[in-house]
């Protein structure tokens, strides 16, 4: 079932993403989050914005949010997009009906493209993104640092 986020699953979503801050590239966040701080980020969103998550057995086993691309007015109808999966799920397909729910439902707003930024190498992001649509815009080298190495960012692009 995929429904919309809410601030009660902040406890789930922070102990999801907490995992990739601690043992991944894939975001560059680097001090977990509580379930307060991940609860305050879902309340934080607006109709632009969604948060939906992905439950099974009535466990929440993934979740995936648009944020704002760049605070000046001009990137108004630009979002950056995201997705994050407990490990134990990745690889089985639930990414690709998640992430396309998300692309669904921002269609029906005034969002022109979806951005999204993936650290390298990241083969299964890749994929997932060009599933769905997404293309290679470009890539910005060494931007991250993490784990005492510096990371690209590749970027990919899905106009609407």
């Amino acid at each position: 079932m995929i429904r919309s986020a809410n601030i009660a699953d902040g406890s789930a979503i922070a102990e999801i993403y907490n995992w990739y801050i601690g043992n991944s590239h894939n975001t560059f966040e680097e001090t977990t989050l509580s379930s307060q701080q991940m609860a305050q980020r879902i309340a934080d969103a607006d109709q632009l914005s969604p948060w939906y998550v992905l439950e099974e057995d009535q466990q929440l086993i993934g979740f995936t949010y648009a944020t704002r691309w760049k605070s000046r007015a001009a990137y108004r109808n630009s979002r950056e997009s995201t997705i994050y999966l407990r490990q134990a799920c990745s690889g089985q397909g639930w990414g690709r009906i998640l992430y396309q729910h998300l692309i669904d439902e921002i269609k029906k707003t005034p969002i022109h493209v979806l951005i999204a930024g993936i650290a390298l190498p990241n083969e299964a992001s890749v994929a997932l993104h060009e599933k769905l649509g997404f293309e290679n815009i470009g890539c910005f080298q060494e931007v991250g640092l993490k784990f005492n190495k510096y990371i690209d960012v590749g970027y990919w692009q899905l106009t609407l």
